[in-house]
């Protein structure tokens, strides 16, 4: 099977900026690209083969038209198990948290959302809110929502490029502003949003907060927010670093210079997101071109595929 780039669907949320435009060339018409989904067989946003015979095939066209290109490990799950995009937040993101899978099917009809954060690039003090920075009661955390105060019990984390963040189901959490993430997650777009600094939605009201139901499902208590990070490991052509593992994805960086050889088995897809610089990807039926931003996804059972050019990826399977 052939390799095959992708192409994102758009979000231009209140908070976006224009940096996905600008740094990464991607192409829409609307005035913020606050994210692009880059792999999704979401209902709210799928991506579509880009070039090439299936050119503008919707992603789970392509699953039903080459379920084998999935691979086995995708099996244990009633959908596809993963959603990845870039998330350019010029403001702050509301203050929110994800339910797990069994709250999130039994109240919302899908699948709760685990997520990672890979800090692609960020201004100079840029920061993000990751968990409670102590002990907190439910009674306590709705009074500061109440009363503006909900910031002060965060636990504030500065980034810089290059971070890495794995945010379980359950977690409060934010983007903060200035911010260039790739976020792998679950296949979910469930989200309660918690504050959101008073700000109003495009038809001039407050946007919905959804307390009862983040309260239902929160961890009030300090998360675990080591950088989970392996380390380093040098191979042929460049250098790998897990930057997590989970049960529904496992996310690599590699650091390509020159030419590095990965495989790709029967187990699972591969999907790699190009966050910067640019090469050539050689599997068995053809080779694709990419440049930073873009896409690109490998069938399971692919085998040997050559990665050539000086780059760094974000390599994901399940």
């Amino acid at each position: 099977m052939r390799i095959e780039k992708l192409r994102p669907a758009f979000k231009d949320y209140l908070w976006g900026g224009v940096k996905l435009r600008e740094v990464y060339g991607k192409r829409c018409d609307l005035e913020k690209v606050a994210e692009s989904w880059e792999l999704s067989t979401h209902p709210a946003g799928q991506s579509m083969i880009s070039g090439g015979e299936l050119d503008g095939m919707e992603l789970s066209a392509y699953f039903e038209k080459y379920p084998e290109a999935l691979g086995e490990n995708c099996r244990a799950f009633s959908n596809f198990p993963v959603l990845i995009k870039f998330i350019d937040a010029k403001q702050a993101l509301s203050i929110q948290v994800h339910p797990s899978d069994e709250y999130a099917l039994e109240h919302e009809g899908e699948y709760g959302k685990t997520e990672m954060w890979y800090v692609v690039d960020c201004d100079p003090g840029a920061y993000l809110y990751f968990g409670v920075n102590r002990e907190v009661s439910r009674e306590e955390f709705r009074r500061r929502i109440a009363d503006n105060t909900v910031e002060e019990i965060l636990n504030r984390v500065d980034v810089h490029p290059g971070d890495a963040f794995f945010i379980e189901a359950g977690t409060i959490h934010a983007i903060g502003a200035g911010i260039l993430i790739c976020e792998i997650q679950q296949n979910s777009n469930c989200t309660y949003r918690v504050y959101d600094y008073g700000r109003l939605g495009a038809d001039g009201q407050p946007r919905e907060l959804h307390i009862d139901k983040a309260l239902a499902v929160s961890r009030l208590s300090p998360s675990h927010t080591e950088d989970r990070r392996e380390s380093a490991e040098k191979i042929p052509g460049g250098e790998r670093v897990r930057l997590a593992a989970c049960k529904y994805f496992t996310t690599d960086k590699l650091t390509v210079e020159g030419e590095m050889e990965i495989t790709v088995d029967k187990a699972s897809f591969c999907s790699l997101i190009v966050m910067d610089g640019g090469g050539t990807l050689a599997g068995p039926e053809n080779t694709v071109e990419f440049k930073a931003g873009d896409s690109l996804f490998i069938p399971a059972g692919s085998g040997a595929v050559k990665i050539s050019g000086r780059c760094s990826l974000a390599k994901t399977s399940v």
